[in-house]
């Protein structure tokens, strides 16, 4: 596994990753049909947007590293009750 692959298969530096193997999964099941899996990729898109913007937080509040862990990203999805995406 190259050093690129392996750090977006990372669970702390990627947060979306459950999202991204879920729209995966859903074109390999649909034979490529990007239509049938609209759902997946609103979700991934939505994922991406509330990380960045948490990132983005973070960063302009000086907290290291910018991107939570994903020890502390499941603390913070589970203040909020829901999944925000």
């Amino acid at each position: 596994m190259s050093v690129v692959t392996g750090r977006l298969r990372d669970p702390d530096i990627n947060p979306c990753l459950l999202e991204s193997d879920a729209s995966t999964r859903c074109m390999d099941e649909n034979n490529y049909e990007r239509e049938r899996c609209s759902t997946h990729f609103l979700k991934y898109k939505n994922c991406r947007k509330f990380w960045n913007a948490i990132m983005i937080q973070r960063r302009r509040n000086g907290v290291k590293p910018s991107m939570p862990t994903a020890a502390e990203r499941d603390i913070i999805l589970g203040a909020m009750g829901k999944m925000p995406y």
